[in-house]
Formats: C-alpha cells, sequence, structure tokens
C-alpha cells in the first residue's frame, strides 16, 4: 500500500499524457480541503484560494506540458452536501485549471455495464492504483495493481465511464438547485 506521499511520487514518475480518476463515494474526509467545506456549510464566501491555488498552478503546468487529467465521478442525486461543495469550490477551478471532469449521475442515467464501483486511478492508461477508505471515508492507501486482467478491466471502466458522463459544466449548470445560494434562499 502507498500512502499519500508515495502515490503522489508513484504518479509523477508515471504520468505523461494521461491521468484519469474514477470516484464513487459521496464524501470524503481530505485533509487537503483545509477548513473548506465548514467554510462552505456556514455561507462563506469562496475556497482558501492562497491554499488552492498550488493545485491549480500544478494543473495548469500540466496542461501545458500536454499532460491532460481526466476525472468521472459517479453520483446519485441529490447531491449530499459534500458533493456539492467538492462540486462548487473544487470541480469549477480545476475545470478552469485544465482539469476534463465528468458527472455521471445514476439518478439521470444509467451505469455502463463496465462502471467498476471502486475509486482508482489510471495512469496512461498503463498503471492502475486502486484507492482505499476507511468507512469515513478517509483515505487508508493506494493499491498499484499490476495484473494484466484487471488492468484491461479498468481501462475499459475508464472508456465507458467517461462516454456515459456529462460534461461537469454541462451538468452544474442543469443543476442550479445544488448551488449552495440556493439551498441558503430555502
Amino acid at each position: 500500500m502507498l500512502d499519500e506521499e508515495q502515490l503522489g511520487d508513484y504518479i509523477d514518475a508515471r504520468f505523461t499524457r494521461r491521468l484519469f480518476r474514477l470516484e464513487t463515494h459521496d464524501f470524503l474526509d481530505v485533509g487537503s480541503d483545509g477548513d473548506d467545506f465548514q467554510r462552505y456549510l456556514a455561507g462563506q464566501p469562496g475556497p482558501d484560494m492562497a491554499r488552492k491555488n498550488a493545485w491549480l498552478d500544478v494543473l495548469r503546468s500540466e496542461v501545458a506540458q500536454g499532460k491532460y487529467t481526466y476525472r468521472v465521478h459517479v453520483v446519485r442525486s441529490p447531491l449530499t452536501d459534500y458533493l456539492r461543495f467538492d462540486f462548487e469550490w473544487g470541480y469549477v477551478h480545476n475545470e478552469e485549471a485544465g482539469e476534463r471532469i465528468g458527472i455521471l449521475d445514476l439518478a439521470e442515467r444509467d451505469a455502463p455495464s463496465e462502471l467498476i464501483n471502486h475509486d482508482f486511478w489510471l495512469i496512461d492508461d498503463e498503471h492502475l492504483v486502486l484507492m482505499h477508505y476507511d468507512d469515513r471515508g478517509r483515505f487508508t492507501g493506494a493499491e498499484p495493481v499490476d495484473d494484466v486482467n484487471e488492468l484491461a478491466r479498468y481501462q475499459a471502466c475508464a472508456q465507458a465511464a467517461w462516454s456515459a458522463a456529462q460534461p461537469f459544466g454541462d451538468y452544474w449548470r442543469g443543476h442550479p438547485d445544488a448551488w449552495r445560494d440556493s439551498h441558503h434562499a430555502a
């Protein structure tokens, strides 16, 4: 198992053109978010951009090098508070910085038969890393998988999930009821 730092090193050593991430959780306890989630719930304005800009600079730099990150988040609306936060204070900015994001809302679209209900990274379509979390959404480790058959299965999942997902911007514009301001007005 790789810890968070080792996972970053593993990805950095192998990522040359395409990085794919499938997410299936509706809540993750991510330390790198600082106290932004609590600030979001309290109605405070915007994420801590001083902290967030470092990540956005990484995304912009990768795009400038011809390296692209793709993400599909599998959800089932109505969105949880955490997903609304993740989308509004995370994905909006990540997409502007060059990350390509799709949303597969299983309340609105059928799941492709190839979909695997497990978070993972696929690096350059050659390296598979399974993500593990405890029941409270805390990261417990990342598991590189060298099995060729498993790699093929996850490659098919990534392709099917990306094809079935709706572009994040379209999804978000189509769901103004999930925006924080609409919840404060209610």
